[in-house]
């Protein structure tokens, strides 16, 4: 009985191992098969596969160009568009300077805020000066249409002698540099009144 369990078990290993030294054996095969069929690529097929490879590394070498040349461009026109930004706030400092010279019950009238002001008119007009030739320019938006782009309403009026939307007001001054905004202008825009608003309702009804 042990001699035909042992024959038995041996035969299972046997075949066991013929399967794994087959399951090799095909492995084996299939690869020498591609490497077959690599080495049958005929000179032309190569050639366009080299030519495929080379187009594909040259549209990728020129999108590399075109986003190092565009990047070097913004960088030229808006390198000091942080500094421009921050600059800004030298122009409110002369406004709020200004209206508080001129709100100071002590000098009203004097010589001495005349002239002051004057000096701090000619600083500012310098500024903006500097600002222009540098591409940096104020937003117009008095009588103009509130554009969200350019403009931020803060609070609105009632305006029967204006269109619906238009800035009569301006808070803060909007700059832009080119075509970019450094910052909207701060708005106050018209509407109509109430009653004119009901009206304007009821005849549309009727």
């Amino acid at each position: 009985m042990e001699k035909e369990q042992n024959s038995k078990t041996e035969e299972n290993i046997n075949i066991r191992t013929k399967s794994t030294k087959e399951a090799e054996d095909n492995k084996k095969e299939n690869k020498e098969e591609l490497k077959e069929k690599e080495v049958e690529l005929s000179p032309e097929d190569k050639v366009k596969k080299l030519e495929e490879k080379l187009t594909r590394t040259l549209a990728e070498m020129e999108n590399q160009r075109r986003r190092f040349e565009k990047e070097k461009n913004e960088a030229f026109e808006y390198g000091g568009f942080s500094f421009a930004r921050e600059s800004l706030n030298l122009i409110d400092n002369f406004d709020r300077a200004k209206q508080s010279l001129e709100n100071d019950e002590k000098l009203k009238g004097s010589d001495t805020l005349k002239k002051t002001l004057e000096h701090l008119d000619i600083v500012k007009k310098d500024l903006i000066s500097v600002f222009k030739k540098n591409n940096i320019e104020e937003i117009v938006a008095v009588n103009k249409k509130l554009d969200p782009n350019l403009h931020q309403a803060m609070m609105e009026v009632e305006d029967n002698n204006k269109e619906p939307g238009t800035i009569v007001q301006e808070i803060q001054k909007g700059f832009k540099m080119k075509d970019r905004l450094l910052r909207p202008s701060l708005v106050t825009v018209s509407k109509k009144t109430e009653k004119n608003e009901e009206k304007s309702e009821e005849k549309a009804k009727k």
